[in-house]
């Protein structure tokens, strides 16, 4: 079977060959044919980085690559949790894709030095219907893990002290916040992910400045504007 296979490459290279030198194929009417190039088709992550929104997407905000000298963890492989039904929520609140994606990307957005920050993280899955069961796996991880949970990779370690499920502004979507005391203070982050066909994307917003800075608890919200942005590039 294989010497038959190499045998009909040889062939199809000859013919070509063969073409190239005369011109064309001959048609019944004397024409010749003209070949289409195949077009290039494009991996899951340049697929992705097409798709995820820069600053010309978002007037006034900073649209930034993540980098990994700040991450809880570095993949999601690193992440413990002591309630393990919870890990899908500790990996959406600290830019690590749900499951096995093809491929991900994570982008930090923000309107300037001081104010909360909406990171995005897209992951693609094949086949499809992966990111439905991952998104109904994390809509029950929020219902289970209402008194919080602890996550940990290395030595970094977090207290969600809480989780409350919230009302999505994308039809379909699940969205909640949590509570983590940090020095004596409470802080709010929220997300929100969004299925759209093998693409989940994940908002999260925490006011960074805020739990550094230790003075004041936080309420961070989601952009809308990032939101709307990133939905409509999804869409094209």
């Amino acid at each position: 079977m294989k010497r038959a296979a190499l045998a009909v490459v040889s062939v199809l290279a000859l013919t070509s060959a063969l073409t190239a030198c005369s011109g064309g194929e001959d048609t019944p009417s004397g024409g010749t044919t003209t070949r289409t190039p195949k077009a290039k088709q494009i991996t899951p992550e340049q697929r992705l980085a097409k798709a995820v929104v820069t600053k010309e997407n978002l007037p006034g905000y900073n649209v930034e690559k993540w980098g990994s000298e700040y991450a809880f963890a570095t993949s999601s492989d690193q992440v413990e949790v002591d309630k393990p039904g919870c890990a899908p929520l500790a990996l959406a609140m600290n830019q690590l894709p749900l499951g096995k994606p093809q491929a991900d990307l994570v982008r930090s957005t923000g309107a300037g030095y001081g104010k909360e920050s909406t990171y995005i993280t897209l992951a693609s899955y094949q086949p499809a219907s992966e990111a439905g069961s991952l998104l109904a796996g994390l809509k029950k991880a929020v219902s289970e893990c209402g008194g919080g949970f602890t996550a940990k990779a290395g030595k970094n370690s977090t207290l969600y002290d809480s989780v409350t499920a919230e009302k999505s502004t994308v039809p379909g979507a699940v969205a909640f916040r949590a509570t983590t005391p940090f020095r004596g203070l409470t802080h709010t982050v929220r997300t929100q992910v969004v299925r759209d066909g093998d693409v989940l994307a994940v908002y999260f917003a925490v006011n960074g400045f805020a739990i550094a800075d230790s003075r004041q608890p936080s309420d961070a919200r989601i952009s809308a504007e990032v939101v709307k942005a990133q939905e409509a590039k999804l869409a094209k």
